[in-house]
């Protein structure tokens, strides 16, 4: 992670990325962003890890929210217990700042699932869910979301109705073109707007590994 090699070139894209993120809208300031895919297994959840680190390290409060409660890894990512989380606050069984974890690199705070529902879409899209949301901006200057793929569940879009923007992570030669594209339709839909799309597990080059493009 960009934590245990900040001069690596891919800590550098990840860099360029939070620029970009940061620039990329005029009029309103990016501070909740979702991460998300087309399918499984093509680098989300590595990228929102890194992308919470690297905020965290400009000096920026950031919170990353382990929001797939499917098949959560943000636990496993940190090595935390993932006994209460995400699920503990939006059913009323636990405050935010009783949830988070504080990570060993400054101002980042990591907020594993908590137990897996049997209702993530209906969780993630209840009012609780806003008014989780609106408490985590008031103690966080970056909210950051790590959900499941697009294509697989409803999740990710109805999380991106409620962000500033969304980030897309596209595995390298993976990927079906037509799935992006479909991912990206989905996306579009909602009331957040694409920030951009991370190309991952690209053949390594002078440049590095991860590449980031507007999209907007």
């Amino acid at each position: 992670m960009a934590k245990y090699d900040p001069k690596s070139p891919i800590s550098e894209q990840y860099r360029n990325i939070r620029t970009n993120i940061l620039y990329s809208s005029i009029d309103e300031e990016v501070r909740s962003i979702l991460v998300t895919s087309s399918g499984p297994g093509e680098g989300k959840s590595t990228t929102a890890a890194n992308l919470a680190i690297v905020f965290a390290q400009q000096g920026k409060t950031v919170l990353l929210v382990d929001a797939d409660l499917r098949k959560p890894t943000v636990h496993y990512t940190f090595n935390l217990n993932n006994t209460a989380g995400l699920t503990s606050i939006l059913t009323n069984q636990m405050d935010l700042m009783e949830a988070v974890h504080q990570y060993d690199e400054k101002n980042l705070y990591i907020l594993p699932s908590g137990p897996v529902p049997p209702n993530p879409s209906e969780l993630l899209g209840s009012r609780a869910m806003n008014h989780f949301l609106e408490k985590a901006l008031e103690e966080f200057d970056i909210v950051l979301f790590d959900t499941p793929p697009v294509l697989a569940v409803t999740d990710a879009q109805v999380l991106a109705n409620l962000c500033h923007g969304s980030i897309l992570v596209v595995s390298s030669g993976k990927t079906d073109k037509e799935a992006v594209a479909k991912t990206k339709e989905q996306l579009s839909c909602s009331a957040g707007k694409i920030l951009g799309v991370v190309l991952n597990n690209k053949k390594a080059d002078k440049k590095g590994d991860y590449y980031y493009y507007g999209t907007n």
